[in-house]
């Protein structure tokens, strides 16, 4: 399990504001080689944190140097996990963060079962999404979290979706059915993300007198090359009319990880452009 150091320097540009600075902390992002996971890792990174990323895919593209490490692992896999953290803590010493990112959703080539009608919602695939984006948070928190708190500091971000509080709006897929698929968006996912905010809560309370502070990062559909009619309807939804570009996800992820939100625990940040004020 021998971890990949990452191929391309971003160079730094480390921020001064003391209430903001995570110059020298050790963070760990799980799904960290996708969209979000990445912009995530990038941004530490560039005010000088130093980033293990837990990935399960193969990709080694990134930065060169000891500020960031990927390692091959299914967060689903607890002894696996726990083999990665004794290798991040041998390397950097215990985490000062953990931010759990990995998650899936069914792809756009699902199977036709799969974004089908509620009823006939296959089990196996509702089984792994709740593996992936449940347990591949539970396990990770056991496993990081808890030697954080043997270290009596530490900031777990939870990586959740406007999905997880509210219910998906149907009608933005209707471009699918007006071309005559049968979609739906599933189930999982909602069901997954939403079990995250209270995840965060137990753990919150949990550990707060342990110094480890465990909130949720809520946020809106990001971009991500989706169809024409897709954004139409979305951006028809939202209040600040388009969707949320990965970097506006940044500040809030900083203000959790730094010591700049030190009494706040529990809570959920909502980045989602108004989606949830109507």
């Amino acid at each position: 399990m021998r971890p990949r150091v990452l191929r391309r320097g971003l160079g730094c540009s480390a921020l001064t504001d003391p209430l903001f600075d995570v110059a020298g902390r050790v963070v760990v992002v799980t799904g960290g080689l996708g969209q979000l996971g990445a912009t995530y890792a990038a941004a530490l990174v560039e005010r000088g944190a130093r980033v293990a990323i837990l990935d399960v895919d193969e990709a080694s593209e990134g930065v060169e140097g000891d500020s960031t490490r990927v390692w091959r692992v299914d967060v689903t896999d607890r002894a696996a996990v726990e083999a990665t953290a004794a290798e991040i803590e041998a390397l950097w010493g215990v985490p000062h963060a953990l931010v759990n990112n990995a998650a899936i959703d069914s792809p756009p080539d699902a199977p036709a079962a799969e974004v089908g009608p509620f009823e006939s919602y296959p089990e196996a695939s509702f089984q792994r999404v709740m593996d992936v984006n449940v347990k591949g948070t539970v396990v990770p928190c056991q496993v990081v979290g808890a030697a954080m708190a043997r270290e009596g500091r530490g900031s777990i971000v939870n990586v959740s979706s406007v999905y997880g509080l509210l219910s998906p709006v149907q009608d933005l897929y209707a471009f699918r059915r007006d071309a005559g698929e049968t979609f739906v968006k599933p189930v999982a996912y909602s069901v997954s993300k939403s079990a995250i905010l209270n995840l965060t809560r137990y753990l919150a309370t949990y550990w707060a007198r342990s110094g480890v502070r465990v909130n949720t990062l809520t946020l809106a559909g990001v971009l991500d090359d989706q169809p024409r009619a897709f954004l139409d309807a979305y951006e028809a939804r939202i209040p600040i009319g388009r969707m949320l570009e990965a970097s506006e996800a940044v500040g809030a992820l900083v203000f959790l990880v730094s010591d700049a939100s030190s009494y706040v625990t529990g809570s959920n940040v909502v980045v989602d452009g108004g989606w949830s004020a109507w």
